[in-house]
Formats: structure tokens, C-alpha cells, sequence
């Protein structure tokens, strides 16, 4: 079984217009057309079984629309063969965080996503620490992007200060995209390797290198480590492929690849 940690999809009827607008600000080819379809033939061709599909609230007057959109697709999606879950989205910004979180979590969605460079807002910000209050007091798992994003010069997310974030507010669901700090693996292998919360692959296998990788998971531990691809920014089949190419036990292929997945996810 393959689990894929991160995803993105988007509404048939602006997902080509999305795509290219965010191709065009990071420079970087997509490798899907960001459909619900265009991912489950990702995963065809990957062997992938699940996928989280991750929504970014960029306005909080999205909020709504956008988890309308995750809502529908965890009802078509509930008995599947080819599964997707999607989590929801919340922004920094969004009127009484308190009450859309347990909005989020009454509505069954098992987890959030933020991403601190698209909300314009650091991620120690004492908003997303009261957002990650109330993940921990509802069992939400919290997936944040981390590190560099292509499309913006400045980082929002560097790992001191989602170090300091994680001394504030523990979470042991608390997932750190991109190997903990997306192009400063450096920074994430001395500051968060080793730390209660889980990285995941997505976009970077291409680039972090067999050894940089090796280093991490020595450091932080086969059980904390997700696969992840970030379709449609990745090709799911080819780091699906890199990472069964890395020289590191069956064991932890194993497991990064859907055991501690369907560990934090009660599947």
C-alpha cells in the first residue's frame, strides 16, 4: 500500500486557470492538471492507494467555499476503491479561529493545512499558535508548508522559528512539509530532526539527495517520516520510484511509505 501525505486538487472549473496562474509565479512546470481526475491517474500510475489532498485558504473569506469543496470530496470519495481524503483549509486572519476549528472538526475532516507563505504570516504568529491550540485540543492533524516556496523570496516558515513554534504549542500530529524546511535541509536536519512531529517528502526527493536524506532519517527516525509527493508540482510515479531507490531498509520503506501514515490517521 502507498499513501500519499500531500496533494492538491482544485475545482474542475478553475483548475486550469489556477494551475497556469501558479505555474507562471514559481517558474515551475506542473505535472498534472490539478483535476480530481488528473490526481487519481497520477495515482494509477503510481500505485498510490490514498492521497491527502491539502486546500490553502489564501483570503479567510474562502474559508467556506473551499471546505464546502473538501466536504464534497470526502463524501464522494468515503468508499472507494482509490481513496482520496481531503483535509481543510483555515486562514490566520479568519474571524473567531476558536469556532471555525471545531467547525473543522465537527465536520469529520481530519486535519488542517497552512501555509504561511500564501498567508503572508510568520509561522511562530500568535494566530497560528491559538490554531494549533485547538488542533491539539480537537486530535486535528496540522500539515504546514515549510522552508522555501519557489513563488516568494521571502520565508515564512524557516525552521528557528518553527522550532520556536513547536516549544510553544507541542503537537505530535504536527507535519512539517518538504523534509521540515523545503531547500534548507541543512537548518532542518541540526534544528527539528529529532523533534516530536512528523516531516514529509513532498517535492523535494527530486533534490534533497540519497545522503541528505539518509541523515534525516537517522536523525529523526524512520516511525516520523511520510511520503509525500505534492501533486501536481511532482510526479507522483518518479518519487514513488526515487524513494524505493534509496538504499535504506524495507522496514522504512514500509513505513514511510503508509505505515505511519495510517498510523496518524487511525486507518
Amino acid at each position: 500500500m502507498i499513501i500519499d501525505f500531500h496533494t492538491h486538487i482544485f475545482p474542475d472549473k478553475i483548475a486550469q486557470k489556477t494551475i497556469d496562474l501558479l505555474s507562471e509565479k514559481g517558474g515551475i512546470p506542473a505535472f498534472s492538471d490539478g483535476t480530481v481526475n488528473g490526481l487519481i491517474s497520477g495515482m494509477e500510475s503510481a500505485g498510490v492507494d490514498l492521497s491527502i489532498t491539502l486546500p490553502v485558504v489564501t483570503n479567510p473569506t474562502q474559508f467556506d467555499r473551499i471546505n464546502g469543496f473538501a466536504a464534497e470530496i470526502n463524501q464522494e470519495f468515503a468508499h472507494k476503491e482509490r481513496r482520496l481524503i481531503s483535509f481543510a483549509g483555515i486562514h490566520p486572519d479568519c474571524e473567531d479561529i476558536d469556532r471555525k476549528m471545531a467547525f473543522i472538526a465537527n465536520s469529520g475532516f481530519l486535519g488542517i493545512k497552512l501555509h504561511p507563505d500564501y498567508q503572508d504570516t510568520y509561522i511562530n504568529d500568535d494566530r497560528y499558535v491559538r490554531i494549533l491550540e485547538c488542533a491539539v485540543e480537537y486530535d486535528l492533524i496540522v500539515v504546514t508548508h515549510a522552508g522555501v516556496d519557489v513563488a516568494y523570496s521571502e520565508v515564512h516558515c524557516p525552521p528557528p522559528l518553527t522550532l520556536e513554534l513547536i516549544r510553544r504549542v507541542p503537537h505530535a500530529k504536527l507535519v512539517l512539509a518538504h523534509m521540515g524546511a523545503n531547500a534548507m535541509f541543512d537548518e532542518a536536519l541540526e534544528l527539528l530532526c529529532g523533534e516530536n512531529v512528523y516531516l514529509d517528502t513532498a517535492y523535494v526527493l527530486r533534490f534533497i539527495g540519497e545522503e541528505m536524506f539518509k541523515k534525516m532519517l537517522e536523525r529523526h527516525g524512520e516511525d516520523k517520516i511520510l511520503f509525500a509527493s505534492d501533486s501536481p508540482w511532482s510526479d507522483i510515479k518518479k518519487d514513488v520510484d526515487i524513494l524505493r531507490s534509496f538504499d535504506i531498509s524495507d522496514t522504512a520503506k514500509e513505513k514511510i511509505f503508509c505505515e505511519n501514515a495510517k498510523a496518524l490517521l487511525k486507518i
